[in-house]
């Protein structure tokens, strides 16, 4: 994940990548192979595809709860498959958020899971079987898997960050990327531009010649009144915690002290008393995002630690009306297609 991941993934190349490349070559070699070569099973739904190019966060979560609830609002019942970043279950396992907790399911599940249900497992193919036949539910949205999912895809939307882009441009582990663009772009119906910047520019001119349709989006954080004024100690553990921090700012909030975790951390007790100090020393509120929240709901957080706890949710939104609509609808269509031809 990126803040796991060497600082240098996300800078100009230097001597790391270049001396990484023959490593990178053989990687992006292979990744490449595996999808074009790949057996994908067909299952007896639409697949909707949320994935990125790169390791770290892109803002897919936002983005896979707006098109499930745009589903819902064309009378689909949509269901979401996603590995999870916890226990791994030896077969699918339907998230429950009231019992569930984000060290077995894993953080991001258990967001989604409050929006449509959720099958967690490596298989994606069991996964979607059980969601459509124990669930009813006639559209899937697959969280990530762009790359490594066995399972046939009607439509795959790659996000991109808007800020940090493909990093350095290099595979792993010279770099962020999963496989080389191009290997990638083959396999891409639509790119997704996240948030704001120009580090994406270059890979959404690549899509454009390549006849991608190109969409823009931002994630708009929730009750921005409830914030504006006050100072918070803000502390994220995601892909980019920076990014958190200027939403917190975004509601005109003050973030007066701030701290970075690895994405996907799991809080100890010490971490947990340590930040509650330190605000409690500040003379300022604890704030966090909606996936740190989840963590921390089945974690070790105390009782006075979540009374000083605030969090931002947050909501994609599309610059272009209709793109949703338009996304799912050629997702519907693409899959009309695969059934003709059996």
């Amino acid at each position: 994940m990126a803040s796991e991941s060497p600082p240098f993934w996300w800078e100009k190349p230097d001597w790391r990548a270049f001396a990484l490349s023959p490593l990178s070559f053989t990687y992006g070699f292979v990744a490449g192979r595996r999808m074009h070569t790949a057996k994908r099973e067909k299952v007896a739904a639409p697949v909707l595809c949320v994935g990125n190019f790169t390791v770290g966060g892109t803002g897919k979560t936002p983005v896979a709860i707006a098109l499930a609830r745009q589903a819902k609002r064309m009378q689909l019942k949509p269901g979401i498959l996603s590995r999870g970043h916890g226990g791994g279950f030896s077969s699918p396992h339907i998230v429950d958020p009231s019992h569930d907790s984000a060290k077995h399911v894993g953080d991001e599940p258990l967001l989604l899971a409050e929006h449509a249900p959720v099958a967690v497992t490596p298989n994606r193919a069991a996964g979607a079987q059980l969601l459509i036949d124990k669930h009813g539910c006639d559209f899937l949205i697959m969280d990530d898997g762009f790359q490594s999912a066995r399972i046939h895809i009607d439509y795959a939307l790659v996000v991109v960050d808007a800020r940090y882009g493909l990093g350095n441009g290099r595979v792993i582990p010279a770099g962020p990327l999963r496989a080389k663009v191009v290997d990638q772009l083959v396999y891409t119906s639509s790119l997704l531009k996240m948030g704001e910047g120009t580090a994406a520019d270059r890979v959404v001119r690549q899509a454009a010649r390549a006849g991608k349709p190109i969409y823009e989006a931002r994630t708009r954080p929730r009750g921005k009144k409830a914030f504006a004024g006050k100072r918070f100690l803000a502390f994220a553990g995601i892909g980019h915690p920076d990014k958190f921090f200027d939403t917190v700012a975004e509601t005109g909030a003050v973030v007066a002290l701030s701290r970075s975790f690895p994405d996907h951390h799991v809080y100890g007790e010490d971490e947990l008393a340590e930040l509650l100090k330190t605000a409690r020393d500040n003379d300022v509120r604890l704030i966090t995002t909606a996936k740190d929240a989840a963590r921390l709901r089945h974690g070790a957080a105390s009782a006075d630690f979540l009374e000083l706890l605030d969090v931002i949710e947050v909501d994609a939104v599309f610059e272009q009306d209709y793109a949703p609509t338009r996304i799912l609808n050629e997702t519907l269509e693409a899959w009309r297609l695969r059934r003709l031809k059996g």
